[in-house]
């Protein structure tokens, strides 16, 4: 465009200088300038345009590290990845299993953006040396759905049932300190149960073939799995017997300074996954569609059950998914120093934060 204006002034020169048609010159050379203007005016409004395109914008590449291997608890996830929720807020999201060392790490390292961990987990390195800058933003279930299982008729369909029977343990302070608070709450001797090392194989399995004599697990994988292998169990849940221990379990998890300096970024993060949780309620079949295709080693039977139970707890007794209550955090940390089960004192009302579930 520069040539083109630089030859019109020197054309309008020549023309003074040789006719003097000043006014049909300038005339002329205006209408030029003008018709320029104008392409140059509309090429800019398309690139701008262009730019603005939803379609055309670069997604931002966010990493979630689940607790586990792929389950019923990480649904909502799938869903929002799947039916294009994470993409609507501009996230090109990668789902990976954790590393050793556990999710807590990886996102306390800032290695990946989001994670899956428990209330009772974290609780382990939000003080002492391990301290790790995590808090939970929101809570996938409602309520802790984990409790007790054995085979049926033989005692154990209550806490006190557990004296003179084998439980299997994986020797954590925490698991042992609970299992002795339930069974002092029902009148039992935790000193009359007998601790074995906890199998390898799977609950159902290990009841079977008579391994043990009770287990800890979560309802909606280890007693669905008995329903569906049509497997005789009596069951407890742990809430149900002392609500201490209705703690959140599991929980989304990020990063203390992500939370602190990409509030937006956060928040839009929480609101798809949300939505991905909300149509998991809604459609629970469809939901378990969606995570049976993103792995193909999960039972088709469990996986459909386990969607159907996970559907009605992910925000029970709540209107909002993803809500703490305070008083519940609260208690079950306050049982955690009142035993000396942590490393250094919480602060209870630390860990957690409704903001971005609010």
């Amino acid at each position: 465009m520069q040539k083109k204006i630089i030859s019109g002034v020197l054309a309008l020169l020549m023309t003074l200088t040789a006719c003097g048609n000043n006014q049909e010159v300038a005339k002329n050379t205006e209408k030029e300038e003008n018709k320029e203007a104008v392409s140059t005016e509309d090429n800019t409004k398309e690139v701008v345009e262009e730019e603005k395109d939803p379609q055309t914008k670069e997604l931002k590449k966010v990493t979630v590290v689940l607790d586990y291997t792929p389950n019923t608890n990480h649904t909502g996830l799938y869903v929002a990845k799947d039916k294009g929720f994470y993409e609507e807020k501009g996230f090109d999201v990668e789902i990976v299993q954790p590393p050793e060392d556990g999710a807590e790490a990886l996102v306390a390292s800032g290695k990946a953006d989001f994670g899956v961990s428990y209330q009772d987990s974290m609780a382990n390195v939000l003080g002492g040396d391990a301290k790790m800058p995590i808090t939970a933003i929101a809570a996938i279930i409602q309520h802790n759905t984990s409790g007790i299982m054995s085979r049926k008729g033989e005692g154990i369909d209550r806490p006190k049932g557990l004296e003179g029977k084998r439980y299997s343990t994986w020797n954590s302070p925490v698991e042992q300190n609970t299992i002795k608070k339930v069974m002092e709450v029902d009148g039992g001797d935790f000193d009359k149960l007998q601790m074995i090392p906890a199998s390898q194989l799977d609950e159902v399995a290990a009841l079977r073939e008579d391994q043990t004599d009770a287990i800890w697990i979560f309802e909606g994988w280890g007693k669905v799995n008995a329903d569906v292998q049509d497997y005789p169990v009596d069951y407890w849940n742990f809430k149900d017997i002392d609500d201490t221990f209705d703690f959140y379990t599991p929980v989304l998890i990020a990063n203390n300074d992500l939370i602190a300096n990409e509030k937006d970024y956060v928040k839009d993060f929480v609101e798809a996954t949300k939505k991905g949780y909300e149509f998991a309620i809604d459609n629970p079949q469809e939901a378990a569609d969606i995570l049976l295709n993103n792995d193909d080693s999960l039972g088709k039977d469990i996986i459909y059950a386990s969607q159907e139970f996970l559907s009605k707890e992910y925000k029970k007794d709540t209107d909002k998914w993803g809500i703490f209550d305070k008083d519940r955090w609260a208690k079950y940390y306050t049982w955690l120093n009142d035993n000396d089960l942590v490393e250094e004192k919480l602060d209870v009302n630390s860990g957690f934060t409704n903001e971005f579930v609010e």
